[in-house]
Parts: structure tokens; C-alpha cells; sequence
């Protein structure tokens, strides 16, 4: 059994570029996954809202969700920790 972290990816460049999309806060609008769920590689896991978009974020990886490390309405950073899975 191996543990995979999942932190949130580095914002898209054409957000420090242009701005639009990223005006106001960065937040998690809605969580897509539950403690126990097993999920696929590229499933969605959250989605952020910008002020201006709302943006699927998908998981690197597969496995059951042994930890979530967020809630809805947490504001996000780059690296920062979202959810633990085991491998499975």
C-alpha cells in the first residue's frame, strides 16, 4: 500500500498575465469526493470558483480517499494539501 498526496496544481500562466479569470478570491466551491470513495486518475475532485470561473480540479492519480484536508468555502494556495489516497 502507498499513500499519493494530492495539492492543488500551479495556477494557469494567463492568470498572472491577464488577471480576468483569477480576480477576487480563490476558493473551493464544491467537493466532488467523499472519505472511502475510490476514485480514477483524472476524476474530478473539487471545483474552484475564481470570481470569474469555476474550474474542475482532477486527480494525478488513483485510489480511495483516505483523507480529506479541505472543506467548501476554504480559500486555496498553490502546493497546498487537498486530499490523501491510498493506492489501491
Amino acid at each position: 500500500m502507498s499513500v499519493n498526496l494530492i495539492r492543488m496544481p500551479k495556477f494557469p500562466e494567463c492568470w498572472e498575465s491577464c488577471g480576468s479569470c483569477a480576480s477576487g478570491t480563490i476558493f473551493i466551491l464544491e467537493l466532488l469526493v467523499d472519505i472511502g470513495e475510490v476514485i480514477n486518475f483524472d476524476q474530478h475532485i473539487l471545483t474552484l470558483e475564481t470570481g470569474k470561473v469555476a474550474l474542475d480540479i482532477p486527480s494525478p492519480y488513483a485510489g480511495k480517499v483516505i483523507e480529506i484536508h479541505v472543506t467548501e468555502g476554504d480559500t486555496v494556495d498553490e502546493g497546498m494539501l487537498l486530499v490523501t489516497l491510498e493506492s489501491t
